[in-house]
């Protein structure tokens, strides 16, 4: 199996909080001991092998396990174990192989597998016209693009067109992926990380986080923070956006509305526009379509990604105003696969199904439960410091001590673990924040099964 190198552990080391923003790193001794835990001979061949062909990056390869299917809310592994899938990228809103969206892709591939650019498509046209409908108000031009990364570039270069100004305002410790564009905006240190001098005039602001904030009220609200947007938006000039995510993914941030409404009338005041990226968490997982629906506003683009190919094509989309439809002469995608058939087909069945089978509604009753299961965690295991949510999106954050919120990192790890044993994934993200993503289809059963094993790992690590 694959060992870390000295210098690896050196590094590691260095900067252990910044590699583990993100989510949980693939280079500490617990990874090192679940690795050489794996008996089955098949997932050591498999494992040694990937890790000898692919470029070796952070929270990827080397891998955690290999699998070998994928069905509804379980991805299963060589030696076929199945567990139940937490984390799923943010792609597996409706689980993994939904008959609807693979029956769609299918038919698709019957009749237009591509479309060359230059050339329009009914699928996508249709694919188009519903997402305008199920984001409603005026946002109503569309963009498609294969990855959300790419649509973070698009919505940028859109902005500096329409403003006239090249700078942006974003938030630290976020995540808009991680081309060198993304990571210019983006908030996070271990992405920046060795890569020299980046995209100019971006300027960070703190983010509105409720139980370690940079700045925090007495009071315990949040709206204080949407000030310095507006701080440096008259000190700074020439801002064009400010981009941010309206709930943030990987540790679970979930802003006011007061704070958000605060931040759309700052935009307006200033004439900045604003980018919500909703690329993980949008298509249901807040009960929303759009997590900005949660807070009553309305952004000037907005970015949706993963989870809109249903967990099987990857497809990406910007969706915007008429008023800002005003760059015809230049091509701020210009991708090959800009009006994909098959990955608008995919998006048209993800949302065929989240409205037939009333999904939204169904996320906001799991959302009732999953609180009210999770604060009753909070009142019985002194381990966890914070819960947080909203639909099926929620964060555990651990601590060695609710008087100095001193991040549990062993303890996070050895929960995590312990729950793969049992058979449950998620990820660990910021080092201490047990983040529990599931697919929007899962079962009550499956759901309280889920829980059940978070509360026993947690019990058995509190109890060591």
């Amino acid at each position: 199996m694959t060992k870390t190198t000295a210098s690896e552990q050196n590094k590691t080391s260095l900067t252990d909080q910044s590699l583990r923003s993100e989510g949980d790193t693939n280079i500490t001794p617990a990874r090192t001991a679940w690795t050489n835990s794996i008996a089955d001979q098949t997932t050591q061949k498999m494992l040694e092998e990937d890790s000898k062909v692919f470029l070796h990056q952070a929270m990827s390869t080397p891998c955690l396990d290999a699998l070998v299917g994928a069905e509804g809310i379980y991805i299963e592994d060589a030696a076929g174990k199945k567990y139940m899938d937490f984390h799923g990228n943010n792609v597996h809103q409706l689980g993994y192989g939904h008959p609807h969206v693979v029956a769609r892709i299918q038919q698709q591939l019957a009749e237009l597998p591509f479309s060359p650019r230059r050339f329009t498509n009914q699928t996508a046209i249709d694919c188009a016209k519903k997402l305008t409908e199920i984001a409603g108000g005026d946002l109503n031009r569309v963009l498609f693009a294969p990855g959300g990364t790419s649509v973070i570039g698009m919505a940028l270069k859109l902005a500096r067109y329409v403003t006239g100004n090249y700078k942006v305002v974003s938030l630290w410790d976020s995540f808009h992926g991680a081309s060198l564009d993304a990571i210019s905006v983006g908030g996070e240190a271990c992405f920046r990380e060795g890569m020299g001098p980046l995209m100019a005039g971006v300027e960070r602001i703190p983010p509105a986080v409720s139980y370690r904030g940079a700045f925090p009220a007495k009071d315990g609200s949040d709206v204080h923070y949407a000030d310095y947007l507006e701080y440096v938006i008259e000190k700074e000039g020439g801002i064009g956006a400010f981009i941010a995510e309206g709930i943030r993914n990987t540790d679970v941030q979930v802003p006011s509305k007061a704070y958000w409404q605060r931040i759309r009338k700052i935009c307006d005041k200033h004439n900045v526009m604003l980018i919500i990226d909703d690329i993980p968490n949008g298509m249901g997982r807040s009960g929303n379509w759009f997590t900005y629906q949660e807070f009553g506003i309305e952004p000037d683009i907005l970015c949706i990604g993963k989870g809109l190919g249903g967990g099987v094509v990857p497809i990406a989309a910007m969706i915007t105003k008429e008023k800002y439809n005003t760059a015809s002469h230049v091509s701020l995608g210009h991708y090959t696969h800009e009006k994909s058939p098959i990955g608008c087909a995919a998006a048209l069945a993800t949302i065929e199904v989240i409205e037939q089978q009333n999904i939204l509604a169904k996320v906001k009753s799991d959302e009732a439960y999953m609180y009210d299961r999770l604060e009753g965690m909070k009142l019985n295991y002194p381990l966890i410091g914070d819960v947080r949510g909203v639909g099926l999106l929620w964060g555990i954050e651990l601590v060695t001590s609710r008087d100095n919120k001193e991040r549990a990192l062993k303890e996070s790890e050895q929960v995590m673990y312990r729950c793969l044993e049992l058979g449950m994934s998620f990820k660990v993200s910021q080092g201490n924040v047990l983040q529990l993503s599931p697919p929007l289809i899962i079962e009550r059963d499956d759901l309280v099964r889920a829980m059940d094993i978070v509360e026993q790992a947690i019990s058995e690590v509190q109890g060591q």
